[in-house]
């Protein structure tokens, strides 16, 4: 059977190449993209997507691809999942958009109820919705400085939270980001990720007073910064000196939530409740969604001092309800399991292998650290023409982080070609 034939593509046996990579018809809706789209689109590999299941995906050349990446840690429910299908099918049938910004919109509501009784906070919370993760920045750092009545925010070196001003002002992780585009958001100060001393003993002692800082922002586990998690300690260090200034705590999940890390919620592994949490991507398994969650306390701002005239539109939200059920019912555990399967296969491939420096991550996002960019970027490449999604991250690192029901078959194969690209990029370093 051709891969066209092919009409589970969730059951599949992937990779299953049949044509050169990129295939023709690839290449040519590549040359048409190429002559109307913005050339500022990051493209990591000529990949063109026709259709996809599960954790397969098919391109226009009937190529199936196994995918390590989901779209960039988006579709945390599989491509396709038929429950998130036939909810937003459901939904479209009766509502597709009413402004949940000036109207009453019931399943906005449902969702602001769901991300309550999930959130990490252990009071009770208000939720505002939104078109994407960087909007959900976007909102948190305003509501930061309502709150407050402060004016400066501290990010991390290495963090990644978007691309509008506020959120490319807090951005560090790739000078690309915020080249020629200056000047940056007033009043946004770095300091180094998993540090315990920079803080105070610089940040604190000669360029900001802690009374005048509003929030600190960080990520639980850097993303496009490299997928590090912090060193043991650092977040109840964080909590604890926010708490003695008065200073928001910001958690961005955009990348790291919804069951990514085994856990809801990736700053549940270390002990300590953010005051303000920020979620997308994974959030509604494609649909275009994000949130900003925060202690109800916080929520003191008045009527119209933020709104958004899409954002929790009614197909995304009825895609949320779904994709937190699925999560809830066995998916965050299947990424528990299968993430663990995947880092001791990694692990094995990294004594067999030099080039590979470190293996680092928790639950289905994991960073696999190479000698250099240029090391990485061949892996990535060698992976892409083996049938394998994966992308980069940080200086020098290759990320995993399939979607949650990415079975531990696929991780086998995903094993053995990712260790087969290693060694092709190792004969010829």
């Amino acid at each position: 059977m051709s891969a066209t034939e092919i009409t589970d593509l969730s059951a599949a046996e992937a990779p299953l190449l049949v044509t050169e990579i990129p295939g023709p018809e690839a290449a040519a809706r590549i040359e048409r993209d190429r002559r109307v789209t913005s050339p500022s689109l990051p493209r990591a590999y000529p990949f063109v997507p026709r259709r996809g299941s599960g954790s397969v995906v098919e391109d226009v050349d009937g190529n199936l691809f196994l995918d390590l990446n989901a779209g960039i840690a988006v579709a945390s429910t599989g491509h396709a999942h038929p429950k998130v299908v036939e909810a937003i099918k459901r939904q479209a049938e009766s509502l597709i958009h009413y402004s949940a910004s000036d109207f009453y919109l019931p399943i906005y509501a449902e969702v602001c109820e769901q991300l309550d009784r999930i959130s990490p906070m252990s009071g009770p919370t208000r939720a505002f919705l939104t078109n994407s993760g960087t909007e959900a920045v976007e909102g948190a750092l305003k509501l930061a400085r309502y709150h407050t009545g402060r004016q400066y925010v501290i990010a991390m070196i290495g963090s990644f939270h978007g691309r509008s001003y506020g959120s490319v002002s807090l951005t560090a992780s790739k000078v690309k980001y915020r080249a020629n585009f200056g000047p940056m958001l007033p009043g946004v100060f770095h300091t180094y990720f998993g540090d315990f001393e920079h803080i105070e003993s610089v940040l604190f002692q000669h360029l900001v007073a802690p009374h005048e800082v509003a929030a600190i922002v960080v990520e639980p586990i850097l993303g496009e910064g490299g997928y590090v998690p912090p060193p043991e300690g650092w977040f109840p260090y964080l909590r604890e000196l926010c708490d003695r200034h008065g200073i928001l705590l910001v958690a961005d999940e955009v990348q790291s939530g919804m069951g990514r890390t085994g856990m809801m919620w990736a700053i549940q592994h270390f002990g300590v409740e953010p005051d303000i949490l920020l979620a997308g991507k994974g959030i509604a398994s494609g649909m275009p969604l994000g949130a900003f969650v925060a202690r109800e306390d916080l929520m003191t701002w008045e009527v119209g001092a933020h709104g958004s005239t899409y954002a929790g539109n009614p197909l995304s939200c009825a895609a949320a309800l779904a994709t937190i059920e699925l999560i809830e019912g066995g998916l965050m555990d299947n990424a528990t399991a299968v993430g663990r399967a995947l880092m001791d296969g990694l692990r094995g491939l990294q004594a067999r292998h030099e080039i590979i420096r470190e293996v680092r991550g928790l639950g289905l996002m994991i960073g696999i650290e190479f000698p250099s960019h240029d090391v990485a970027s061949a892996v990535e490449q060698t992976a892409f023409h083996k049938g394998l999604l994966v992308l980069g991250c940080g200086e020098r690192a290759i990320r995993m982080s399939p979607p949650l029901v990415f079975r531990e078959d696929q991780a086998r194969t995903a094993l053995a070609l990712f260790e087969e690209a290693v060694a092709d990029v190792e004969r010829g370093t």
